[in-house]
């Protein structure tokens, strides 16, 4: 069996001169890198948690994650199975729950993957396709919750 590893640099950015005195003394801003990579991503934590708004946070990076895996299986199976895809557009949703001692977790994930192809006659094909990639998605199979998928799939 192969095994892939993965390196992140995440650098804490939020250090406003006192650390972490107390909850309200620091900002949650942070960097992410990874060798190689283009650009960096800025995080910070959800609104909800003191976090930057206009910075992505954990949680719409693991809901971005599921999404991109999936679409990247799902084009890939549709490859195979000689489906032509002209378009993907997908506004995956996610509902985490917060417990009392203030951590939480995923609780569902659901993806609206809008799908054109090329053919009518693949349409149900193309929908089926999508309980496969979940099978075959990575980031899918590393999740303690289903992940549901309501597909809309056109002709372009």
């Amino acid at each position: 069996m192969k095994k892939h590893n993965y390196e992140v640099k995440v650098e804490w950015t939020g250090n406003e001169g006192n650390g972490t005195l107390d909850y309200k003394s620091y900002n949650r801003n942070h960097t992410i890198i990874a060798n190689g990579k283009y650009s960096e991503i800025n995080g910070s934590s959800d609104p909800s948690f003191l976090g930057d708004k206009t910075r992505y946070n954990p949680e719409d990076l693991f809901l971005s994650s599921i999404s991109s895996c999936h679409m990247l299986w799902y084009l890939h199976l549709c490859s195979v199975h000689k489906i032509i895809v002209t378009e993907y557009l997908d506004h995956a949703t996610g509902i985490m729950q917060e417990t009392e001692n203030g951590s939480g977790k995923f609780t569902g994930v659901t993806l609206h993957p809008k799908v054109k192809i090329t053919s009518l006659n693949m349409i149900t094909k193309a929908n089926q396709l999508h309980e496969e990639a979940n099978k075959m998605c990575f980031i899918a199979n590393s999740c303690n919750f289903k992940i549901e998928h309501k597909p809309h799939t056109s002709v372009a």
